[in-house]
């Protein structure tokens, strides 16, 4: 089915002593496995008899995979790490263009990882490769960053300052985690657009895309990382923060809508709390008759179960979902892959039978899946199916790591809501007003980034280039 996704999730961890750095960042990365499911990788620092350096394991794949049994077993104590899963916007699914990047050079060896996308890196590309003659071996913005450190460092002589100028220079969305053999890095660009947080394991510092993966190795959160800070720790546990000047926040949306676990919190808000007030906002914008509330699986089910909290409707469940039809169940043709549709999900009949259904869903893309599901319901005796979508229309591109990318593939810009709602099949169809989506802030003052869905972008996108996700 398509979905929109993400670009990644990140990482790190530091501490004085050695500890069983890869095992800790493997268990993590597989919390996070749900921001890339395309690579996964992870470096870390090892000092044994052949000398000391970075070594790193990465591949195509899932984490289960790149990370097997034997692989972990041999993996050697060590004081750092950091790890990466991949969902490519940019740079094609290669074992190459998979994270870490890790990068030798006479002044230091550092490996990189990055959450997000960076708007020039066309420009920034081409002036390293026309006017330097700089020698690229990926296609991905990691490489760009990296390049970007080691030019500053041979100008400043400092790790810390060369990250300061790094922000300086490149603009987009970026949570980055940059690794030494004593130092470990985080840096979140100046509007917040990806989560980044930062949490205490014992003695250890680590940090994350998000909660969930401390809670998955039993560390403690501790604070996110401010747009704009660059947090340098080092082994003996010393930190220091640096800045540079803060933007409009504008923390992606989509990342309570979609992105996120339910159990993680960014930015002092529960992803789980947000999602249930997206379908309450929704019941209260849209009253509607029925007998069942149902989340189509498994990114409608908080708001679903909001909307009922709401509404007074009850919550029940309207698909069974075959979890053993991996991602790379893959059919030769456009009529096998319909019908993989129905293999990973089956209406339940004996629930949804002849009664009025709210069917709730994060998104609309493309229709063709809404259309299939819609369905399928009816085919399984539903009386009447109400479409009720937790995010507004997607009208635009975004450029900020998310591949949704060009106008011309998005149902939205063809056609009004009434021509999507006879499209798809449904007897009604609400998307959540824009304002209403906004609201949603738990006592906090996050601003977000609509852009997807207003054509209006926090920063300066004329220089972005094109992603081909949906080619």
């Amino acid at each position: 089915m398509r979905k929109i996704n993400e670009e990644c999730g990140v990482f790190g961890m530091i501490d004085a002593e050695k500890q069983p750095c890869v095992h800790i960042a493997a268990t993590a990365l597989l919390a996070l496995q749900h921001r890339g499911q395309e690579g996964a990788g992870i470096a870390y620092f090892t000092d044994s008899d052949s000398g000391a350096g970075i070594a790193c394991r990465k591949n195509v794949g899932l984490v289960s995979e790149v990370f097997d049994n034997d692989f972990l077993a041999s993996a050697p104590m060590t004081t750092t790490a950091c790890g990466h899963v991949r969902y490519s916007t940019t740079g094609g699914n290669t074992a190459e263009n998979t994270q870490p990047i890790v990068t030798h050079h006479s002044r230091l060896t550092f490996a990189v990882c990055h959450n997000g996308n960076i708007t020039n890196a066309d420009a920034l590309r081409s002036n390293m490769v026309n006017e330097r003659g700089a020698v690229f071996y990926t296609t991905n913005d990691t490489e760009i960053i990296s390049k970007i450190i080691i030019d500053r460092i041979i100008k400043t002589g400092s790790l810390e300052q060369s990250v300061v100028d790094l922000l300086g220079t490149i603009e987009g969305a970026y949570s980055l985690i940059i690794m030494t053999r004593d130092k470990l890095i985080v840096a979140r660009d100046p509007n917040g657009f990806r989560p980044l947080c930062i949490g205490k394991l014992g003695t250890s510092t680590v940090a994350a895309s998000e909660t969930c993966a401390f809670d998955s190795i039993g560390a403690t959160y501790v604070r996110d990382v401010k747009p704009g800070e660059i947090c340098c720790f080092t082994r003996s546990g010393e930190s220091k923060s640096y800045y540079v000047k803060p933007k409009k926040r504008s923390l992606c949306v989509f990342e309570l809508i979609y992105f996120a676990r339910p159990d993680s919190f960014i930015d002092g808000m529960s992803v789980y709390k947000a999602r249930l007030e997206m379908g309450r906002e929704l019941a209260r914008q849209c009253p509607t008759d029925a007998d069942i509330v149902c989340g189509v699986p498994e990114s409608g089910f908080d708001a679903a179960y909001g909307y009922s909290m709401e509404s007074g409707v009850p919550y029940g469940m309207a698909f069974v979902r075959n979890r053993y039809v991996g991602r790379s169940f893959i059919l030769p043709t456009q009529k096998g892959r319909a019908r993989a549709v129905g293999l990973k999900l089956n209406p339940l009949r004996a629930s949804i039978e002849g009664k009025r259904v709210i069917l709730v869903d994060d998104s609309i893309v493309r229709g063709t899946t809404s259309a299939r599901i819609i369905k399928s319901l009816r085919d399984a005796g539903a009386k009447e199916i109400h479409m009720r979508i937790s995010a507004p229309p997607f009208i635009a591109p975004c450029y900020f790591g998310t591949d949704i990318d060009s106008k011309e593939n998005l149902i939205a810009n063809k056609y009004s809501i009434e021509e999507i709602r006879e499209k798809i099949g449904a007897d009604s169809l609400v998307y959540l007003d824009v304002n209403r989506l906004i609201s949603i802030k738990q006592g906090t003052d996050i601003e977000y980034c609509t852009g997807c869905f207003t054509d209006k972008y926090p920063i300066d996108v004329s220089g972005a280039g094109k992603k081909d996700k949906f080619d």
